[in-house]
């Protein structure tokens, strides 16, 4: 085996795109990746080169300029970009996600409009669900469409948008009561609105604001924001697929996806940490030897590779599913599960190898722990990963008593 985490299977076309997404990972972001997290910097080079390399429009379909690729091939890109720098990672699948719920769920009129300038990547998308006081509770959002004409009027404060800054296109999730009475079960009252603006921070349009980056523990240089609507009016053919109250649909299939994309970037995470520990356990030396030679050291090792492995599996069977045309979100949640909490203790274990070193900011494990732990909250936390697990087993696995 030449190194962990393998995909039997694989088109020569996957292979190919692949081994050219990993040289680009190996050459162009490793190692500038630790200078400019360290800066908080947005890595404009490194966008510009996936850009050039077609990534952003890997699995937009050929007719509107994309590559057309399978979720299966975008997990594994992505797999390959988060072992170099998982913030870059965060870049591509907030955008990912938007052009796969316009390919799905969007008018003709809106796929023609947006999806081949998403694919050259001159649009930049990110989506927002979240809110402040919001967390898990997807019913309790507050952000509220109003229909005035042939306009909407949104108002409201949504929270932690990827991209919210560099993007140009953001899928907005808001309450919208038109045409659902009194009593409607909130999920069935959503709407998703396609928001276009102008990249930057401040007033981006009349009546939207994106304030500055938050400033975060990790998973720094790409730009994670607010999103305030005072009065932001949009017309109504920018209604995702044009009918208001399908809007929490839409964003569970865009989050299911996505949810494969978080395992791919733990996965891809969990594979950088490996690399770094056993590399490590080469060079430095206690008692006259290598400490890879120490039985506790090799015990580790062996549990962060076969980690590696388990994870990797998952994240492929579950893109596998959602190819194959199948409900995919019991792999999915058992996937993102398994691979953020296998990402978090892989990365440990290598920076507990480090020693005193892996506190060190000179070293790249130092980055690596602290970008770990937003797997664990990111499209879902791990006990919504587990209520979306328990009851679909309990639905394949109905007691018939």
């Amino acid at each position: 085996m030449a190194r962990l985490a393998q995909t039997a299977g694989l088109t020569d076309v996957q292979q190919e795109i692949l081994s050219t997404v990993r040289d680009f990972v190996d050459k162009e972001i490793i190692p500038v990746a630790t200078e400019l997290e360290h800066r908080d910097e947005y890595p404009q080079d490194i966008v510009d080169g996936l850009k050039e390399l077609g990534l952003f429009g890997l699995m937009i379909p050929e007719e509107y300029g994309g590559l057309g690729e399978s979720l299966l091939t975008y997990a594994l890109c992505v797999e390959e970009i988060a072992r170099g720098w998982m913030s870059v990672s965060g870049i591509i699948n907030t955008h990912f996600i938007v052009a796969y719920m316009l390919k799905q769920h969007g008018t003709q009129e809106q796929k023609d409009h947006f999806l081949p300038r998403m694919a050259a990547g001159d649009i930049r998308g990110a989506f927002s669900m979240s809110e402040p006081a919001l967390g898990s509770d997807v019913s309790a959002i507050s952000s509220k469409a109003v229909r005035d004409g042939e306009e909407y009027v949104l108002n409201g404060q949504k929270m932690w948008l990827t991209n919210g800054g560099t993007s140009s296109l953001v899928a907005v999730l808001v309450r919208s009561d038109e045409g659902h009475p009194e009593g409607t079960a909130p999920h069935k009252s959503m709407t998703t609105f396609l928001v276009e603006k102008e990249p930057g921070f401040g007033e981006v349009r009349p009546g939207l604001t994106i304030p500055g980056k938050i400033d975060k523990m990790g998973y720094k240089g790409v730009d994670t924001t607010e999103l305030i609507m005072d009065g932001l009016r949009i017309p109504a053919n920018r209604v995702l697929g044009g009918v208001t109250g399908r809007g929490f649909y839409q964003m569970m299939d865009g989050v299911e996806v996505g949810r494969v994309n978080v395992a791919a970037r733990g996965c891809g995470v969990a594979q950088r940490a490996f690399e770094l520990g056993v590399r490590y356990a080469q060079q430095r030396h206690t008692f006259g030897k290598q400490i890879a030679q120490h039985q506790a050291i090799q015990f580790k090792l062996a549990e962060m590779a076969t980690k590696v492995e388990a994870a990797h599996a998952m994240m492929v069977n579950a893109a596998r599913k959602k190819d194959s045309g199948e409900r995919n979100d019991l792999e999915a949640g058992m996937a993102k599960y398994l691979a953020s909490e296998y990402c978090k203790e892989v990365v440990e274990d290598a920076f507990r190898i480090h020693g005193g070193y892996g506190f060190s900011k000179e070293y790249e494990i130092e980055r690596l722990y602290r970008e770990a732990p937003m797997l664990l909250i990111g499209e879902g936390t791990a006990e919504i990963q587990k209520m979306i697990i328990g009851r679909r087993l309990l639905e394949e696995y109905r007691f018939q008593g």
